[in-house]
């Protein structure tokens, strides 16, 4: 890429995120994601998360069918 050229937002996060993950372990990645879910949570009620999961839930569903979900999870509460 040429210097006068702009780089687009996706490759810069590309890269950002290769070099992050260049100098971070899992460990690092374990703590980040926990301090944000428990910002979230001191942000957000019950009915944040349960609207969240109702997208999400619709979402499994049309891209891989009502069936799914039910098959999925019919098979984690037999392994338990």
């Amino acid at each position: 890429m040429a210097n006068d050229e702009k780089m687009s937002r996706q490759e810069a996060g590309r890269k950002g995120g290769e070099a992050t993950s260049k100098n971070h372990d899992k460990d690092f990645y374990r703590e980040i994601g926990q301090k944000g879910g428990e910002a979230t949570s001191d942000n957000h009620d019950q009915e944040f998360y349960q609207e969240i999961g109702q997208k999400g839930g619709e979402a499994t569903a049309d891209s891989h069918g009502k069936d799914f979900i039910g098959e999925k999870g019919g098979k984690a509460r037999n392994n338990n």
